[in-house]
C-alpha cells in the first residue's frame, strides 16, 4: 500500500523468493467462489429489481479479487509483471466502486433496470473509467510518456493515490448515503438499514487495518504478515453485507411506497 513503511516477507521461497501474504491469497480464492455463488443467487432473484446490475458489480469484485493474489497476496511474480497487475488492480477498483454507485442510483429507477438502456450506460461508463484508469497507471509505473514522472519524485504518484484512494471512496460514500435515502425515506423501513450500516462499518475497519495498523503488525511479526490480510477479509465481509442488504431490499413482501418510484 501507499506509505506502509515495512517490507512483507511472508513466507520464504527457493531462489530468495517469497510469498507475502499467503493469507489474502486464501481469501481472495474464497471472495471468487462467494461472488460467483452470489452471482447465481441473484440470477435466481428473477424479479429483484437492480438484478444485472450487482451481478456486473460482483464481476468487478472477482476482478479486484485476482488481482489481489498478485498484488496484495504478494505472488513471486516478474517486477514488471506485478506493476502491470497493480496496475489493472488500480483500474479495477475505480471502475467497480463506480458500478456500486450505479447501484445506488437504479434504485430511484430513472431508468427501467436491466434494460439494454440501462446495462450499457453502466458498462461503458465502467469500461471508459477501467480503461482511462488503467492508463494513468500503466503510463506512471513504466513511464511510457514521461507525463507523470513529477508525480513520482516523492516516491508516491499522487495522481494514483488520488484515483486509487479517494476517488472509489468518494463514490462509495454516496453509494451508502443513496441507499439509505432510499431504504429509510422511501421504503420506509429500519432492519434493511442494519446491513448498510454493517457493510459501512466492515469496510471501514478493512481500511483501517490497511492504512493504520499494517504497519504495526508488519515490524512487530518481523515481516510475516501486515493488514492486508484483514483488509481483504473485511473488504470481502462488507461484499457479502452489501449482497445480503440489496437481496433484503428486493424482496417481494415489501410495502409498496405510496407514490411510487423506486422498488416498486
Amino acid at each position: 500500500g501507499f506509505g506502509d513503511g515495512c517490507d512483507l516477507r511472508g513466507i520464504s521461497l527457493s531462489n530468495d523468493r517469497h510469498l507475502a501474504n499467503l493469507g489474502s491469497i486464501l481469501l481472495c480464492g474464497i471472495a471468487i467462489v462467494l461472488s460467483a455463488f452470489f452471482i447465481w443467487r441473484s440470477e435466481r432473484k428473477k424479479a429483484a429489481v437492480g438484478r444485472r446490475e450487482m451481478q456486473l458489480f460482483l464481476l468487478g469484485y472477482i476482478i479486484i479479487s485476482i488481482c489481489e493474489i498478485f498484488t496484495v497476496g504478494g505472488f513471486p511474480l516478474d517486477g514488471a509483471v506485478r506493476r502491470g497487475f497493480s496496475a489493472v488492480h488500480i483500474a479495477a477498483v475505480v471502475a467497480t466502486a463506480w458500478i456500486l454507485l450505479l447501484n445506488a442510483a437504479v434504485g430511484f429507477q430513472l431508468l427501467d433496470d436491466g434494460t439494454p438502456l440501462s446495462l450499457g450506460l453502466i458498462a461503458t461508463s465502467s469500461i471508459i473509467l477501467f480503461v482511462g484508469t488503467g492508463y494513468i497507471a500503466l503510463d506512471t509505473t513504466f513511464q511510457w510518456t514521461g507525463y507523470w514522472d513529477d508525480t513520482l519524485s516523492t516516491a508516491k504518484s499522487y495522481s494514483l493515490y488520488t484515483l486509487y484512494q479517494l476517488v472509489p471512496l468518494v463514490f462509495i460514500v454516496i453509494f451508502f448515503v443513496m441507499e439509505a435515502y432510499l431504504v429509510v425515506r422511501v421504503l420506509g423501513e429500519k432492519k434493511p438499514m442494519l446491513y448498510l450500516a454493517g457493510a459501512a462499518l466492515l469496510f471501514a475497519i478493512g481500511q483501517i487495518f490497511q492504512y493504520v495498523i499494517s504497519v504495526h503488525l508488519c515490524n512487530a511479526s518481523n515481516g510475516k504478515i501486515n493488514g492486508g490480510l484483514f483488509e481483504t477479509f473485511f473488504t470481502l465481509c462488507a461484499i457479502a453485507m452489501v449482497w445480503v442488504f440489496w437481496s433484503s431490499i428486493t424482496e417481494d413482501d415489501w410495502p409498496m411506497p405510496v407514490t411510487g418510484g423506486a422498488y416498486t
